[in-house]
């Protein structure tokens, strides 16, 4: 099978997928929407996958570019001759192929696309309704995000729903204990809007306060970090004399290098606004560390209140740091609970184990094209 790959940009998950799909006899060709200056995944193209140049790639796309970018696609499909394109997220990549009216079309939904950037507007609900319509399967990560698509007009019978997971080889709970003189919590999501990162900057303020032994270690970057630091630097736990800071900014972390730092940890906190199955959590779950995650749907597909982890209220710093609070108070049931976690992620998120779904809607998109 012919399988045109086309996605937004080259990130870790796209990574993940190639690399799963250069393994089967299916060749695969990749397609790229945007090109960013940095890009997000420094990690070549697996083997076997051949990389489609194109004008529409070089630049930010913007909506008011998409005839021109539509007329280009028409063209690379016409030279390629997929037997099937495998696009996502919703918008605006799966939309363009759905413009071009090629099927079978498998959409893949990236959380965001349907939870948020579906409902921004009319428009943007319109052209997320197009896509659905013109799709002949949709790929979801989470149980959410197949509500929303199914309420948005897709059939249930043209989901289908599986955690992209994680390699459960590459994140494992450390071998030994963590450093018992401090209490280290780490958080890896996006320094950008909805990600919450300023409420966790908040509560890390707060505990500090009580318990100066505590460590948080923030990986990511992205245009609030001036905001955060200055935040931290508020509530006085960054200073400028000279003295360990309680915080740690390692930045964009290579994939190969993250298990280390979740190794590292006691804790595990993420304040999304909105999210899918996040794979960052799956990451830390799959290390064995407890986490303590906002109170949305998708997290509650994953964490079970004083099971594997807590949960707090979306924006309440104060609820996180009395969830934190509880976690140093529990700190010697805290491997037993984050061992209950990696137990539901190898039950549920094994990346080898969910990936052959894949293929299965690929066969059943090209199967409900030839009816």
């Amino acid at each position: 099978m012919r399988v045109l790959y086309f996605t937004k940009d080259y990130t870790p998950h796209d990574y993940r997928f190639l690399e799963a799909l250069a393994r089967t006899s299916h060749q695969v060709f990749f397609l790229r929407l945007e090109a960013r200056t940095a890009a997000p995944e420094d990690r070549p193209l697996p083997s076997n996958i051949e990389w489609i140049r194109w004008p529409g790639g070089a630049t930010t796309p913007r909506y008011r570019n998409t005839f021109y970018r539509l007329l280009a696609l028409k063209e690379i499909l016409r030279q390629l001759k997929p037997d099937i394109v495998h696009a996502g997220p919703i918008q605006p990549v799966a939309y363009l192929v759905a413009r071009s009216g090629f099927k079978p079309l498998v959409s893949m939904s990236w959380g965001y696309d349907l939870l948020q950037e579906a409902h921004k507007n009319q428009w943007m609900q319109a052209i997320t309704r197009f896509t659905l319509a013109h799709s002949d399967m949709l790929i979801g990560d989470c149980q959410t995000v197949r509500q929303v698509a199914i309420r948005l007009g897709i059939s249930d019978e043209r989901v289908v729903t599986f955690p992209w997971g994680v390699d459960l080889n590459h994140f494992t709970p450390s071998a030994e204990s963590s450093e018992a003189a401090t209490f280290v919590m780490i958080s890896t999501r996006s320094w950008e809007e909805g990600y919450g990162i300023e409420t966790i900057a908040q509560a890390f303020t707060l505990v500090h306060q009580r318990h100066p032994h505590t460590r948080l270690m923030m990986l990511g970057n992205g245009s609030k970090a001036s905001q955060v630091k200055e935040m931290l630097a508020r509530g006085g736990v960054l200073k400028n004399d000279g003295a360990p800071q309680p915080i740690v900014f390692p930045g964009v972390v290579r994939f190969d290098h993250l298990p280390k730092y979740y190794q590292a940890a006691h804790l595990y906190l993420a304040a999304t606004h909105s999210d899918g199955t996040s794979i960052s959590l799956l990451e830390a779950m799959a290390c064995g560390l407890p986490v303590i995650v906002s109170d949305i749907p998708g997290n509650r597909e994953w964490v079970v209140d004083g099971e594997n982890g807590w949960l707090f209220p979306v924006g309440d710093a104060q609820a996180l740091a009395r969830r934190i609070l509880t976690a140093i108070e529990k700190q010697a049931e805290l491997p037993q609970m984050g061992m209950r976690g990696r137990k539901i992620v190898e039950q549920r998120a094994n990346w080898e184990a969910n990936f052959p779904l894949l293929l299965q809607a690929y066969e059943r998109a090209r199967h409900s094209v030839r009816l």
